[in-house]
């Protein structure tokens, strides 16, 4: 028996009683799956890098899915999310047939509700663990010293992290204020000489989607405290959250300033 129900987007998705077989097409969704009921999942994107020993068939990338194949796994139910893929690549699918739920998270509190929605609601399974340790792990009071921060996302061009994102969100409630978060873009592109004038006390640097390194990025602000961070535990919304407050503190600790 289907069950009629609403994504994060309120889009009408209809579900079956039983949900045995699922594709995702969002890393940290996937990583949540498989968490909580990996025998459930058939497909992933090439970009599902966690677990690291996930063995489930392919379906290229999130911004280019390979709909047909997505198709011909049968799936129940395709997770989505509405800033991580397409709705050209949505819309074909649910034209074929195929339940979608899309989530939309901006804040840790829309993650924790979405992944509870999805997991719970969608999926018919019982609340993971994971996530009751990822709520108790952010329920403390984590800010200490205030510091304003610019957090690049790219660079040729440097695109910055700016209003209303789930990564602006997580450092605020660490501490840390992104200066760029009342512009009107998400993620805008700010020439170098506008981000050091914008005299930052601390610069944050995640490995995801752009690679920063210690040899590529720092030297980019000389004098400004530089934090290399794991995009994992920035933006992804899964089990990672429940480790990500620890690992986002001790790396936002080491900061130190590059060389001039």
């Amino acid at each position: 028996m289907k069950r009629d129900l609403v994504d994060d987007l309120g889009l009408p998705v209809s579900v079956p009683g039983e949900v045995r077989r699922v594709v995702s097409l969002v890393p940290s969704l996937t990583e949540s799956v498989a968490a909580t009921a990996p025998g459930l999942l058939a497909g992933a994107t090439a970009w599902c890098s966690h677990p690291e020993d996930l063995d489930v068939a392919r379906v290229r990338g999130t911004k280019n899915p390979d709909v047909d194949a997505i198709v011909a796994l049968s799936p129940d139910l395709v997770l989505a999310n509405e800033e991580e893929n397409r709705v050209i690549d949505l819309d074909a699918l649910r034209a074929a047939g195929v339940p979608v739920w899309v989530t939309v998270v901006r804040t840790l509190d829309d993650a924790f509700t979405s992944l509870r929605r999805m997991l719970v609601t969608a999926m018919g399974l019982p609340e993971p663990p994971w996530l009751r340790a990822a709520v108790r792990a952010w329920d403390a009071d984590l800010a200490g010293q205030t510091r304003r921060a610019v957090v690049p996302v790219w660079r040729k061009p440097w695109m910055v992290v700016g209003r209303d994102t789930f990564a602006g969100d997580l450092l605020l409630r660490l501490g840390v204020q992104n200066i760029y978060a009342g512009h009107p873009e998400r993620y805008p592109k700010i020439p170098l000489p506008e981000l050091l004038a914008a005299r930052p006390d601390l610069v944050v640097l995640p490995d995801e989607p752009y690679r920063f390194t210690a040899d590529d990025g720092p030297g980019f602000f000389p004098g400004v405290p530089a934090a290399l961070v794991s995009g994992r535990h920035l933006t992804w919304y899964g089990p990672s959250l429940a480790e990500a407050p620890a690992v986002l503190a001790r790396a936002l600790g080491m900061a130190h300033p590059a060389g001039g």
